[in-house]
């Protein structure tokens, strides 16, 4: 294991994510809202400890193994969460504890949107902006940004993009090279920012606030600058957007690649995962309307579309936007999009979950096995599309589902030991597993009241869940450790 090389890199790491610490100091400047000294303290800090894991080590140039790319991957996203919370930590008001600061830090940089905060729109401006920034960068990974715009790393790329990029199938390139690979996935993902923060712009919100929620929308976040979410807007026309956005976030980036590079949209009709996401959603939006208009919860309806619509996609693509309190509509709809939140987005978005294809794979195999009790010597091959899947795919679509139940199981469990009811237990554990971020019961509305070893149980729940379990489990292997 070449820990001096690991080390060299996490330093350099650190130190690029200071430079994240700018910005928000820049919009308290902007704003006189006092709260840049935070940001200023974070980011001497984390320059400082990034130059001492790095100087010592500068002139290793081991070559990364696999091995060496999961670790670093952990590591960074333990690390980065850490200093994350620095700013969080050195605030005045609110007056954070160490598990709230590293909760909302955690929470903003795997894009679950939990949060232990209430009266959020009289935060500092520069709070705000920086929780919200942590989505945006946390949504692509900050990983890709950093093999694209650190070619000096010059070691194991590939390592780290497979052991970032989320996904049954990781081998796929859209470019010869990692690094334009990164910087193409990069590109795509400003543009739609970009786009996504002018139509809210012309909606009708203001800049700050077009700005922010663009980067949670791309980053299929969550995190708002008011309490009541995107309810505070009302306004049908933010949450089309909104709802437009989240889905065009939750489709593989590579597909947005090749849909740009051949100037045609077959791409995305030719894909069996997209097929499958657009059917799983329209058949929510369709679930959900039609109950709510049996019971007769909105004036009309439009409106009833509307909030139908919007929770469906924001639930289960793993958002957790908010229109409306969807934990008070009949029970079987909140637990119905929970539930969907298991699904998540397609691999290689943004969105969080199983992700669409390995569900879809797992349904394959079902039928297959189904087949076979009918025609036992018959041999039936998985197709995803045209292409037949190697049986080792399927196999590890089926271990990645084992350990996500057992993961699950535990964390719930957990949670159970420290006081929390049932289904604040069940739903803590889906929302931020699955990076969803709002719950039923007790965290229907934030995770402040719950106790602080619930929230260190939750934000290990959130990295797992943006690790994508198998990344982080591999380090408790022996075999990991003895190679």
């Amino acid at each position: 294991m070449q820990y001096r090389t690991i080390i060299k890199i996490l330093g350099q790491l650190v130190a690029l994510f200071s430079i994240t610490m700018v910005p928000p100091a820049l919009v308290s400047l902007i704003y006189k809202d006092g709260g840049g000294l935070p940001f200023i303290l974070a980011f001497v800090f984390s320059v400082i400890a990034g130059l001492i894991a790095y100087y010592p080590n500068r002139n290793e140039h081991g070559d990364l193994k696999a091995r060496e790319g999961f670790l670093i991957v952990v590591l960074f996203w333990l690390v980065l969460g850490s200093f994350a919370s620095l700013p969080l930590i050195f605030l005045d008001a609110p007056k954070l504890s160490m598990a709230d600061a590293v909760f909302e830090a955690f929470s903003g940089l795997t894009t679950t949107g939990a949060t232990v905060l209430t009266g959020i729109e009289y935060l500092p401006k520069s709070v705000l902006f920086y929780r919200q920034q942590l989505q945006w960068l946390g949504g692509m990974g900050i990983i890709v940004l950093a093999v694209a715009v650190l070619p000096m790393l010059g070691v194991g790329g590939m390592q780290l993009y497979r052991a970032e990029t989320p996904g049954p199938v990781k081998d796929s390139k859209m470019t010869p090279r990692i690094a334009d690979t990164a910087k193409h996935l990069w590109y795509i993902y400003v543009s739609l920012t970009l786009t996504c923060t002018l139509a809210y712009w012309v909606a009708g919100m203001n800049w700050f606030d077009a700005i922010c929620h663009a980067f949670s929308t791309i980053a299929i976040g969550g995190f708002s600058t008011y309490d009541a979410s995107m309810g505070h807007f009302d306004s049908p026309v933010i949450n089309l957007i909104c709802v437009v956005f989240l889905l065009i976030a939750a489709i593989n980036f590579s597909l947005h690649y090749a849909a740009v590079a051949s100037r045609s949209g077959k791409v995305y009709l030719r894909d069996p995962e997209f097929k499958a996401f657009f059917l799983i959603q329209v058949a929510l939006i369709i679930i959900c309307f039609a109950v709510l208009s049996s019971n007769n919860i909105y004036a009309n309806g439009d409106e009833t579309l509307d909030q139908a619509m919007f929770q469906a996609v924001s639930i289960s693509t793993t958002a957790g936007f908010a229109t409306d309190n969807f934990s008070a509509w009949p029970l079987f709809l909140p637990m119905l999009l929970i539930f969907s939140s298991f699904i998540g987005g397609c691999a290689g978005s943004t969105g969080g979950g199983m992700k669409v294809v390995r569900v879809f794979l797992l349904y394959l195999q079902g039928i297959r096995e189904l087949n076979r009790l009918v025609h036992p010597r018959a041999i039936y091959s998985i197709k995803l599309g045209r292409k037949a899947l190697p049986d080792k795919v399927v196999e590890a679509v089926w271990g990645f589902f084992s350990a996500y139940a057992l993961v699950f199981v535990i964390i719930m469990i957990s949670l159970m030991g420290t006081g929390l009811d049932n289904i604040t237990a069940f739903s803590a554990t889906a929302a931020c597993l699955n990076n969803l971020g709002p719950g039923l019961g007790e965290v229907a509305a934030h995770y402040g009241d719950i106790s602080d070893s619930a929230k260190w149980i939750l934000t290990l729940a959130m990295v797992f869940g943006r690790l994508e379990i198998f990344t982080l489990l591999v380090l408790f292997t022996p075999t990991f450790w003895r190679g």
